[in-house]
């Protein structure tokens, strides 16, 4: 990932699922989709670590779900509609349960991924246009073209980040 043409000053930390306290001194802004298969890399090689440092009110993790236009990652933009903003939490649990089932609905028909989100997943379908729009704004603001792209700082990476880079960037190290 050639990270010199992405500007981290145009990546907020509004319209995601914010995962942790607001006060926390470190904004971790996560762009994902949930059919990508190095987004479900980076979201559990990471998932422990990142939920002791939200524990601990050093971080907080703003996850953008990123609709993409790429025919594999289609399907991820069915799931990504079935996500409760308003209840934090249980997006990151859900987003957990989307990962782990990546298997079973990642080639089904972009109609049966929302059955499956549905009656599988018992995730009623999310209206949320405007969240979605201005993921897909502020990413093409910040020139964000891949998944998963991660930001801290101005440390931008993707899940090839090791566990050591990961903690030196959220320690400042």
């Amino acid at each position: 990932m050639d990270i010199s043409v992405i500007d981290a000053t145009k990546v907020t930390t509004k319209n995601g699922l914010a995962i942790g306290s607001d006060s926390a001194p470190v904004k971790m802004v996560e762009f994902m989709n949930v059919r990508c298969p190095y987004c479900k890399k980076w979201f559990e090689e990471s998932f422990d670590l990142l939920n002791e440092y939200v524990k601990e009110g050093e971080v907080q993790r703003i996850i953008k779900l990123l609709d993409k236009d790429k025919e594999s990652l289609q399907r991820g933009n069915v799931m990504h509609h079935h996500i409760n903003y308003d209840l934090p939490e249980k997006g990151l649990t859900d987003l957990k349960q989307m990962y782990d089932t990546q298997d079973q609905w990642g080639n089904l028909s972009l109609e049966d991924v929302a059955v499956f989100a549905e009656d599988n997943l018992q995730l009623p379908k999310k209206e949320v246009p405007a969240i979605v729009q201005s993921v897909i704004e502020e990413a093409t603001a910040a020139n964000i073209k891949f998944v998963p792209t991660i930001v801290i700082g101005e440390h931008i990476f993707d899940e090839s980040v090791t566990k050591d880079e990961l903690i030196s960037y959220i320690e400042g190290k």
